[in-house]
Formats: C-alpha cells, structure tokens, sequence
C-alpha cells in the first residue's frame, strides 16, 4: 500500500491540534503529527511539501442546484447587475453575443437597485430583440420575468396560480416558464453547466454537494442526467416530491436513483419574491405569501418516508410554513414515537422564520436543519430586503443559528447556489458575524456545520466524515491561509480558547474585511480533484 506524508503545514485537527504532518494510506487519514516523527514512522512514503499551507477538512454545500450554478457561470449572471439600467444592459450584451436558443439569466435583485423595480416585459423583449425567448430568474429562484416569446410559448400561463400582469411571474406560473425554458437546452449544454458548477465547487474546496432537485427546479431528465455524470466532486441528490405510503416512496427513489425526498420539496416559497408563508401579513404587500403544502400532505410524507426507511424534508421559510412542517413531525411522531422518527435523520431547508416553540419541537425529533448564512449576509440587518418584507422587529428574528444549535439541532452548512454564491469560508464568516448578534455562533461552530453537520445531514453518522483523524476518509482542502486563530461567540470563552494550553485548534481569521483563504489544493478520498 502506498502512502503519502504531507508535511511543512498546519493541520485542522481536533484529536491533534499541534499537527504539521499527515499521513494517508489508500485514501484515508491513518496519522497525524510532528514532521520529524512522520518522515520517521514513514521512511518509504512520497513526500508533499505544503510550505506553512493550512489543511483542513474538505467543505460539503448541502443545498446546491448544480445546473443552475453552471448556467449562471457559464452564461448570463445578473447577481452582480446594481441597477434596473445595469441589468438590462447585461442582458443586452448577452443576447447580441449569443447564439442559443434561450437566453437564461440568474440573480438579479431588485432590492438592492435604485429603481426598485424588476423588468418588464417590454424591456426584456427591447434588449434581447424580438422573438427571442428570455428568462431572468430572481436571485432567490422563486420568481422570474421573461419575454413574450416565452410566453407565447406555453399555453394557459395567464391563467396559472402566480400570474399577475405587470409583475414577475411566482409560484405555478413561474414553474411552468421555467420549465419550457430548460428544455429548451440541450444535453450538452447542460452537461458544460454541470461541469463549470463543479468545478468551481472543487475549486472552493467543496469535495461534494447535495443536488436538491424537484419537478418545479430543473425535472427528472436533470436529475437522471446529474447522477450519470462523472466528475471528482460527489453528488448526493434529493428529489422534492411529496409521496403518500412507504411503497410510492421506495419506487420514487428506485425509480429516480436519488438518496432521498428530501430537499426542495416546497411548503413555501421566499420572502424576497413574497411567496414564503406567513403567519402574519408582509409589511410591504398584502397577504401572507403562498402554502404549497398543508400539514395533512406533510404528515403523510414523513410518514411515508419514515416507513420506508427515507430521508425526508422540506423547504420552509416562513413561520406559517414551519408550523405546519412541525404540524406533521408530531404527529408521526405520536404514531410511531420519537425515536423512530429521529433515526431517520430527516431535514428541513432554510428555516429561517422560526420560533422557540418551533424549535424545541424539531430538535425533539432530530430534524437536522440546512441553513444559509448567506442569505443573512445578503438580505439581513435593518435596511436589508428581509426588514422592508416582515419590517425590522420580525426580521431580526430571521435565522436564529444560536438558539437553533443551542436546542440540539444539529446545523448543515450552505449555499443554496446559485441563489448565494458557493464560498465555504464566507458562509462561515456569515454564521459568526449575523447581523442580528444574538443569532451568531463561533466560527468553530460555523466550521463543524459546514463539514461534519454536512456530512451528517447526508446520512453519514459515523464520527469522523468531515474531520482529519486516523481512520477518517482522506477528503480534504490545503488552504493559502493568514495566521490562525481561536475565536468563540463571547469574550469570556475568547479569552479562554486562546490559550495555547487549551489545544484547540486555529482556523483563518474570518473577521468582515478580511481577505479570505484561497484554495490551493482539493483533495477527495486521496483523489486529487482540484489544483490551482
């Protein structure tokens, strides 16, 4: 067997925090230590210099839309658009540059432009030039405006639920476009979006992603597509459909090939585009956004899925939302018991608006949460879109990390790309500086839910996924990094942490400002599978 011994670095090891050296054997960690006792115990092993470089657990992004992400990098990415004027003109350029049969563009936000409007119809058809089908999807996916040959093209959608002239298109009326839309591209098309999405991933030290896919996102001919395409960066995909017995759900997975249902399986939609389900009103909009699911439809799902011996989950944002999210855990849970329903180790997604009551309840049941740090980072703090949808009170009850770690419930770490950008190391910075400061959790935390939480939100339970110690897979990142240093979520622990006494070990400075880590070298079961 051969192995290699990294040495000349600093290691992220709980179990050898003081570490310069490693050891792996067939793909996985089998040491770890000082240089000179390495090259000792390990006289026949090919060396790897890593010249002071920091090497720590490789990152798992537990909600990612991996065809979406490619479009954006390969096409029309209107994130970075600050004004109604600015977009247009992208979307302009775009379409005289290109030759496709749709024009697909991601991430424009209205709220952040001076306009404060999204695009009409007419705009979209002056800039792409007549004929020609366009759809601009909102950065939060839950909405879009297209032209009118897109339009045209699918038959009843102004009849649909989520049609309103004049405004973006939301809910069904929204999925029917953005399906004509994807059809419209081909297979190798998609397959260089698959392939730009992740690579970029292995790029930011991503050794795999959870596809959370559903017949409203991108449809079974993607996911079917995704799970057959190669690449060094391990997929694991969720399909977002609601299922009544333990057979529907077994033959829907044997069916599909996908690890669970799970993921973008719609209860609401999102507060940027007033779809999320709320309790209460929107401050600036009538109505309390939409409910795809009832409570019955929830129940019957986990049910089904705990039976079977499935994942399940859902996407809730909204209070009203989660309430019926939690409606359904407990009543399997008083059927079967919690245990039982716990065992599973079934999510939810997003889980922003929630309260203690909600989350006494899913940490009861050992509902493990997918959480976005970076919507928080985009949208929060008193002037943000979160404050203008609910008004600043509720807002800053929006993503309560802390209480929901605090409680037992277990954290999963990502992006929701391309809705936020797939950067491990910002989202981390995102947790430990929330804009609300009670929210916040130490960056160690932060680092945990982005790499073991990860791993365990996809059924890896064993204890060492997502950690550099003997017997734990070889899946890990080297790191161009800064001095490292231990900082916790209050000043007292701070003080205490700091102390080379306690070994605990360092992570990059992740201070606002401060230039985050570049990735150097990804690393997946000893499988090299990005290097800069």
């Amino acid at each position: 067997m051969s192995t290699q011994l990294l040495v000349g670095g600093r290691v992220y090891s709980s179990g050898s925090p003081d570490a310069t050296a490693m050891a792996v054997t067939e793909g996985t960690v089998v040491w770890l230590g000082a240089d000179g006792p390495g090259r000792a115990l390990y006289p026949d092993a090919e060396i790897v210099e890593l010249d002071g470089a920091f090497v720590a657990p490789g990152f798992v992004d537990p909600h990612v839309h991996v065809t979406s992400l490619g479009l954006q990098l390969i096409g029309l990415d209107l994130a970075g658009a600050d004004s109604l004027a600015e977009c247009l003109e992208l979307v302009r350029a775009h379409a005289a540059a290109a030759a496709e049969a749709v024009i697909i563009g991601e991430g424009w936000d209205e709220t952040r432009w001076p306009e404060r409007r999204p695009p009409t119809v007419a705009e979209i058809d002056a800039a792409v030039g007549p004929g020609r089908v366009a759809y601009l999807v909102r950065a939060d996916a839950h909405s879009a405006v297209v032209s009118t040959a897109l339009l045209d093209a699918v038959p009843g959608v102004d009849a649909a639920v989520g049609f309103t002239r004049g405004e973006p298109l939301r809910a069904q009326a929204h999925h029917l476009v953005r399906a004509a839309a994807l059809d419209r591209l081909d297979r190798a098309h998609r397959d260089r979006a698959r392939r730009a999405a992740l690579d970029h991933a292995a790029s930011r030290g991503v050794v795999a992603v959870h596809e959370c896919a559903g017949p409203q996102i991108t449809g079974r001919a993607d996911v079917a597509e995704l799970l057959e395409f190669s690449h060094g960066v391990q997929v694991r995909a969720y399909w977002g459909e609601a299922v009544r017995t333990a057979e529907e759900a077994r033959a829907l997975v044997a069916e599909l090939g996908v690890h669970g249902l799970a993921g973008d399986l719609f209860v609401d939609g999102s507060l940027g585009s007033h779809t999320a389900w709320l309790r209460d009103r929107y401050a600036d909009r009538d109505g309390t956004g939409i409910g795809y699911l009832d409570a019955d439809t929830v129940t019957a799902h986990i049910r089904a899925c705990t039976e079977a011996g499935i994942q399940a989950g859902f996407h809730a944002i909204g209070d009203a939302a989660i309430d019926a999210v939690v409606q359904g855990f407990s009543r399997v849970a008083a059927e079967v018991g919690g245990p039982a329903v716990a065992a599973r180790g079934h999510r939810i997604e997003h889980a922003e608006l929630l309260d203690a009551r909600q989350i006494a309840a899913l940490a009861e049941y050992g509902v493990i949460a997918s959480v976005q740090p970076g919507f928080d980072a985009a949208w929060g703090g008193p002037d943000g879109m979160y404050a203008a949808r609910l008004g600043a009170e509720r807002a800053a009850a929006l993503n309560p990390f802390a209480a929901m770690a605090s409680a037992g419930i277990s954290l999963a770490l990502g992006s929701d790309a391309p809705v936020t950008a797939l950067e491990p190391w910002a989202a981390v910075r995102a947790a430990a500086h929330h804009r609300t400061p009670g929210h916040r959790i130490s960056p160690r935390a932060a680092f945990a839910a982005a790499t073991r939480g990860a791993w365990r939100a996809g059924g890896v339970r064993d204890g060492i996924a997502g950690t550099l110690e003997p017997g734990a897979p070889a899946s890990y990142a080297v790191w161009d990094a800064a001095d490292l240093v231990v900082a916790a979520a209050s000043d007292k622990v701070q003080r205490w942490s700091t102390d080379p006494r306690s070994r605990v070990p360092g992570l990059p400075p992740l201070d606002p400002g401060v230039e985050l880590p570049r990735c150097l070298r990804t690393v997946h079961r000893g499988t090299v599978i990005y290097e800069a």
